[in-house]
């Protein structure tokens, strides 16, 4: 599974950040892996460092999956954290939901 992380000018995209990143949507979305090419991650501070203090973090995500539409979930949060973890349990319960369509629509 392909990870790219996609930060806006108030967010840093290097280090223990971006790896921390990578590492929640790796647990979370572990048992996706073979069937997501990629993931496009995209994280913003909304208000910038003008305040702090407001749920304002927002984590997007996007999956690719083979032979199908891309899927994307979203979350804000306090921290950019729980941001990544909270659109990063939207997305499983979305491919739980479209990979379960899939599989019935195909007879498994």
């Amino acid at each position: 599974m392909n990870i790219q992380i996609n930060t806006d000018k108030n967010i840093s995209g290097h280090g223990a950040q971006t790896q921390g990143v990578e590492d929640t949507l790796n647990q979370v979305l572990s048992r996706f892996a073979g069937q997501i090419s990629r993931l496009e991650v995209h994280l913003s501070d909304e208000n910038g460092t003008a305040k702090s203090g407001s749920v304002d973090k927002r984590c997007l995500i996007e999956a690719r999956l083979g032979g199908c539409e891309p899927q994307s979930t979203s979350d804000t949060a306090l921290t950019m954290d729980q941001a990544v973890n909270g659109a990063a349990h939207k997305m499983v319960r979305l491919l739980d939901s479209e990979l379960g369509k899939l599989n019935h629509y195909n007879g498994q």
